[in-house]
């Protein structure tokens, strides 16, 4: 078990869209990451984690909880430049540092899907192809491996029941299986060059790539706009067009755009927001 200090949003962030394996009980939360379970427990001045693999522990939760990024410091820069953030920015909230993989293929389940569905579709995911893992006699799964991945074929995907998805994701494993280092060539590229390689995938759109660099690349300048930000941005700015908004939004936002849109999709989600 390890302690970590109080000073970021756990519920805030673990709910607020970006992960699909995550739940709560009996008072702790829980998270599947890459290799392991996190158990974590809400004190008034720590968070106190536990995990069936305690190796490196306190770096991995820093890490994946992207606890060594000083967001005030950011946040005060997208104050600068758009003085209407602070009504909405949360300085505690954080972006997780997701597995890179799993982020890949989560996200082509998540097209034209509601977190409940996307959550229940990668939790079986994982239950059919993935590790099994015992912790505190409770069973878990990870998410599966590359080299389990790439052997799965359309009806190991159907199993699912996902629909038109299971064929772009037999896409996006083409595309690994031809280059098992696609996804560590694509974080070697800058955010413009990355989003194109990414949307020449089949079944790859804007949406969808922005929240795999976002989310599984910690790019900070990726912006996915989904209806609950959609809605926000329409009566923030008054525009219709998307790209006219793109245009807009990274001119303003800069490097922390996808920041800026994860703050206001979080107030418009979840305050249900009255701006005229």
């Amino acid at each position: 078990m390890i302690k970590i200090v109080n000073n970021f949003d756990l519920k805030g962030s673990l709910f607020s869209g970006q992960c699909f394996r995550m739940f709560e009980n009996d008072g702790y939360f829980y998270t599947i990451i890459k290799d392991r379970i996190l158990k974590i427990k809400e004190e008034k001045e720590y968070y106190l984690i536990w995990s069936n693999n305690e190796d490196n522990l306190k770096e991995i939760v820093h890490n994946y909880f992207d606890l060594n990024r000083d967001y005030k410091k950011i946040n005060k820069e997208l104050v600068s430049k758009d003085s209407f953030l602070k009504e909405i920015i949360n300085d505690k909230h954080r972006i997780f540092r997701q597995d890179k993989v799993e982020m890949f293929i989560s996200y082509i389940i998540s097209q034209n899907n509601n977190v409940k569905r996307i959550s229940t579709s990668v939790n079986k995911l994982c239950e059919l192809f993935g590790k099994k893992i015992i912790f505190e006699n409770t069973e878990y799964y990870l998410f599966p491996s590359l080299d389990k991945l790439i052997s799965l074929n359309i009806e190991d995907l159907n199993l699912l029941k996902i629909g038109f998805r299971d064929k772009y994701i037999v896409n996006a494993l083409e595309v690994l299986k031809k280059n098992r280092n696609f996804l560590e060539e694509l974080d070697e590229l800058n955010t413009y060059e990355a989003m194109e390689l990414l949307t020449s995938i089949k079944g790859i759109g804007p949406k969808v790539a922005s929240c795999i660099l976002m989310f599984g690349f910690s790019r900070l300048d990726a912006y996915p706009i989904d209806t609950w930000a959609k809605k926000y941005l329409s009566k923030r700015y008054n525009i219709s067009n998307l790209d006219e908004l793109k245009k807009r939004l990274h001119d303003l936002y800069g490097d922390y755009v996808g920041l800026a849109i994860q703050y206001m999709y979080n107030y418009e989600r979840n305050e249900k927001s009255t701006i005229n």
